[in-house]
């Protein structure tokens, strides 16, 4: 679970952005940083007319549900939903699923957020900032109804994530929490089918746009996705982007939105290097920062484990793992490709029930895998860190590196898949002569030993597998 937290203002108060007449902030000259609101003078022949209003933000709700039936007691020290003035239809999604109070980022960004400040978040994975900015998102989309008339592809909102899994877990939860209500949620990740994800753009209209930099660039280029009336952009795992080679792209998209004082920019990052702080401040106007400790994630939830073995003994000690009695549903993290798929071909010849994650994959497989993963139809999910970055699914019981990761980060993303939403966890590393230098920096970041030791003897029985 998250416990400390910390943030620092770099501004009390922020300059209020120029209003329209629907209180919501009006695109003007462009600068480095935004695209000029030109859309009332330029030809509007290339965008295909959705209609006026329709769908742009109104609460749908379900008959007979009001606010008192969803009740949740002050707690010292606790922030509940009920207390930011939420819309009742948002309220009642967040009632379904479940959440009574807001986690730490939550309550120290949501005051802030939805007031209209830019905030810089620097939290893992796990901690809950996805709903953090979901909620100010639908928030703002919801108390701002569009009354002109709107264009097909003309997105209210913008987020931008990294991997094409967590482009799709954040459109779930987007539609989750909006489901009471009229907004529509869009997605644009490659890999799938372009004129399949170019109809639905054309059939709705476009509340929520959550997209991989590259996908989105395409739809950009070809006219089928317009960012010039951007309210909120959300920038998730900057540092994940940095690392992948997609700034570059994300600079192109920023520019198509309007310029940062005329929208609001939220931004998340798990690490704070000095390229994400120059990011920052061409992205953000007058942000306010907030950070979580990295030993705060996921760690009084996940039994941390450290096996020190040799490298032939990894498989057998692997499958008998597995075999074990509290072993319900595991995802297994190897730093390659070629190591994940072979060891789902292995650990498919042992009898598991095993899929596999990479980017190797195509797309439409890795939802068909996901989906079976969620539905207890695979037991093992053997996955790379950039694909299973992706992955927010409750109930997993264990998490096993099969290798160490290069970068201490990942261990932290890695284990953050077990241990949520309350329940408790397991995480066990292998760690061999070709590895085991990786546990200094990882411990250095949780500030704290990880518990090494010799795995039982009978956890090294050779596996005889029938070929």
């Amino acid at each position: 679970m998250v416990s400390a937290l910390s943030g620092t203002g770099m501004s009390e108060e922020k300059q209020a952005r120029p209003q329209n007449n629907t209180g919501k902030p009006q695109a003007s000259a462009a600068n480095s940083e935004g695209s000029s609101d030109n859309s009332g003078d330029k030809p509007q022949s290339g965008r295909r007319r959705r209609g006026r209003g329709g769908r742009g933000g109104r609460n749908r709700g379900a008959a007979g549900w009001k606010l008192s039936h969803f009740k949740v007691e002050p707690a010292e020290g606790k922030v509940r939903f009920h207390d930011l003035d939420l819309p009742d239809t948002l309220m009642h999604a967040i009632a379904d699923t479940g959440f009574q109070y807001c986690s730490p980022i939550q309550a120290r960004s949501l005051p802030l957020t939805l007031r209209g400040h830019d905030v810089v978040g620097k939290a893992q994975t796990g901690t809950g900032k996805t709903a953090a900015f979901l909620v100010a998102v639908i928030d703002d989309l919801l108390k701002n109804p569009i009354e002109h008339e709107r264009f097909a592809g003309e997105a209210r909102s913008l987020i931008i994530a990294p991997t094409r899994e967590l482009v799709m877990q954040i459109a779930e939860d987007a539609r989750t929490l909006s489901k009471y209500s009229d907004l529509y949620v869009h997605t644009l990740v490659g890999g799938m089918d372009y004129d399949k994800q170019r109809r639905h753009l054309h059939e709705k209209h476009c509340d929520i746009l959550v997209a991989t930099p590259g996908r989105l660039m395409d739809f950009c280029g070809s006219n089928d996705v317009y960012l010039d009336r951007v309210e909120v952009l959300v920038i998730d795992e900057a540092d994940r982007m940095l690392d992948m080679g997609f700034i570059p792209q994300v600079r192109r998209i920023v520019r198509q939105t309007p310029r940062n004082d005329h929208r609001q920019t939220l931004l998340f990052s798990a690490t704070f290097t000095p390229e994400v702080e120059s990011l920052t401040e061409q992205w953000t106007h007058d942000p306010i920062k907030i950070e979580i400790a990295p030993e705060s994630v996921a760690t009084d939830t996940v039994t941390q484990k450290v096996y020190i073995t040799q490298t032939r003994q990894k498989r057998d000690l692997l499958v008998n793992l597995l075999r074990g009695e509290d072993v319900e549903s595991v995802i297994v993290f190897a730093n390659r490709r070629d190591q994940c798929r072979r060891l789902q071909e292995f650990l498919g010849k042992a009898g598991f029930s095993v899929g596999l994650l990479s980017g190797e994959v195509a797309q439409n497989k890795r939802v068909r895998t996901l989906e079976d993963f969620k539905s207890g139809k695979l037991k093992v999910l053997v996955a790379t860190d950039v694909a299973g970055r992706g992955i927010h699914i409750d109930g997993i019981s264990h998490v096993v590196n099969f290798t160490l990761p290069e970068e201490a980060e990942d261990y932290v993303h890695r284990i953050g898949r077990t241990g949520r939403a309350g329940k408790t966890g397991t995480s066990i590393s292998f760690a061999c002569e070709d590895d085991a230098f990786l546990l200094e920096p990882i411990e250095a970041l949780l500030g704290d030993k990880l518990s090494c030791e010799q795995p039982p003897e009978e956890m090294l029985v050779r596996v005889k597998i029938e070929h």
